[in-house]
Parts: C-alpha cells; sequence; structure tokens
C-alpha cells in the first residue's frame, strides 16, 4: 500500500479566505465614522439653516475641491507642500538617525542629551515659526527648518531607544569577534534599532505635517496651509473647510497606505511587539 501525503491546499485556501474579509470589514468599519461625520454635518447645517459664511454644506465643500482642482490650485498647493515635507523629513531622517543611535550606543551622552531632548519635544515645530521666520525670512527655507525641527526631536529620542532596547549580549558578543564600530553601526545597532526608528519616522512626520501647515500659513505664498490663509481672508468658509478636508485626507492616505505598513513591516522583521 501506497501512502500518500495530506495536501494543504484546502487549508491555504481558508486561510486566505479568511483574510480577505477581515481586511474588508476593517476598511468597513475605518470608513463608518466619516460617513456618521457627513450624515451629521449635512443634517445639522440644513436643520439650523446655517449661512455659508457661517459654515458650509457639504456640498459646498465638494464644489470647492472641484473649483480648486479646475484652476490647478490645488496642484499648486499640494505640489509646494509635499516638496517641503519631504525635503524636510529627508533632512531629519539623515541627520537625526545617527544622532540618536550614538546617543543610545552611550550611556554618557544618553544621561546627558535625554533631558535636553525631552524639553525640546515640547517646543518642537510650531514654536520656532517666529525664530525661523527671523533667521531664514518668508519662504521654502523657514517653512523646511520647521519640517526638520518638528521630526528631529522624535527620530533621534526612537533611535534612542531603540538601541538602548538591543539585548546586551548581543553587543558583547559583536564586539568578542572583533567587529569595528562602522559594522556594529550598519549590523547590529541600526537594525536592532529600525522598529523604534519607524515608529519615530510615523510620530515625526506627524509633528511635521502639522508644522509645515502652521509654517505655510505664515511663511509662504503657495502651500495647502497658505490656501487656508488665503481662504480666511477673503471669508470663503467653503474653501478653508475644504482646505481642511484635503490636510486630513492626505495625512490619512500617507500615514495608513504608506506608515503603517511599513512600520508594520519593520517591527514583524526586525522586532517583537505588535502594530496596530
Amino acid at each position: 500500500m501506497t501512502a500518500t501525503a495530506p495536501t494543504t491546499t484546502p487549508r491555504i485556501g481558508r486561510t486566505r479566505r479568511r483574510a480577505r474579509p477581515s481586511r474588508l470589514a476593517a476598511a468597513f468599519w475605518f470608513v463608518v465614522p466619516f460617513v456618521l461625520l457627513l450624515a451629521i454635518w449635512a443634517v445639522t447645517i440644513a436643520v439650523t439653516d446655517t449661512p455659508l459664511r457661517t459654515f458650509p454644506q457639504v456640498n459646498d465643500v465638494v464644489g470647492a475641491i472641484g473649483d480648486m482642482i479646475a484652476s490647478g490650485d490645488l496642484a499648486r498647493h499640494l505640489g509646494a507642500s509635499l516638496a517641503r515635507i519631504g525635503i524636510g523629513a529627508a533632512i531629519a531622517l539623515v541627520t537625526a538617525i545617527p544622532f540618536g543611535v550614538a546617543l543610545g550606543a552611550s550611556p554618557m551622552l544618553s544621561a546627558f542629551f535625554s533631558p535636553l531632548l525631552r524639553f525640546s519635544v515640547a517646543l518642537a515645530g510650531i514654536a520656532w515659526i517666529p525664530i525661523a521666520t527671523l533667521w531664514l525670512g518668508y519662504g521654502n527655507g523657514a517653512v523646511i527648518f520647521i519640517v526638520w525641527n518638528a521630526m528631529f526631536f522624535a527620530l533621534t529620542y526612537n533611535a534612542l531607544l531603540g538601541v538602548q532596547q538591543i539585548p546586551e549580549q548581543l553587543l558583547r558578543a559583536a564586539r568578542s569577534m572583533g567587529t569595528g564600530r562602522i559594522r556594529i553601526f550598519w549590523e547590529v545597532l541600526l537594525p536592532g534599532a529600525l522598529p523604534s526608528i519607524v515608529t519615530g519616522l510615523r510620530i515625526g512626520l506627524g509633528y511635521g505635517w502639522r508644522g509645515l501647515v502652521a509654517a505655510e500659513i505664515i511663511a509662504t505664498n503657495a502651500g495647502l496651509g497658505y490656501a487656508l490663509f488665503l481662504a480666511q481672508s477673503q471669508f470663503d468658509t467653503d474653501v478653508i473647510v475644504a482646505s481642511m478636508v484635503i490636510i486630513g485626507i492626505l495625512w490619512l492616505l500617507m500615514d495608513r497606505l504608506l506608515l503603517a505598513p511599513l512600520e508594520r513591516r519593520t517591527v514583524e522583521r526586525w522586532g517583537m511587539k505588535a502594530v496596530s
């Protein structure tokens, strides 16, 4: 009698079928609060007969977004904002990660700089706008500085914490094998701290996004923040709310489609904690 190995295909198929409804259910419950908010918004404005100058109806905001697209204003403001957040984030990554890893690898430096980092987190971003405009004037330089400043301390602190969570025996093993400092950085410290660094990137970009909008209101003549300021000066409440909706949707897409999956995959590959 010849024994045949049991096939696992049906089990895999069932797993995939279970995973697909789970994603659909998660997407459904993610959208439900926004649908409910839109319904409450529409009903409240209709029942109270609120004038457009005070607060717009949903269709007014949709129309304003359509006008911004048709006129090219949305593309201009969106392009300016994305360029600034991209440059500021890149500079923050290049400067904060090595500094944070170095602090985490040195107990003396960590003890010295940790209080300063905690102090600076409270002041990072928006609080620096007056100084940034004095130093760099009004324009891209001041806004990029605010984005960098808002992200730098969150990234540095999370890199520091990530290095401190690396098991000491792993570092001792690397040193006992004669591994040089540069190889320890690239092969032990940076991979070990990566889950915490990516979490810091997600948090820091949130700070940077808020700092970007606030700085654009004050320091530029293009960008999503400037669109808010311009609409306020012209009493266009529909454009104000439309700009707010665009800012929120853009960040939501960036966080859920880019940052959250990146954090999840990094933690699954390098870390030991679950990501929600």
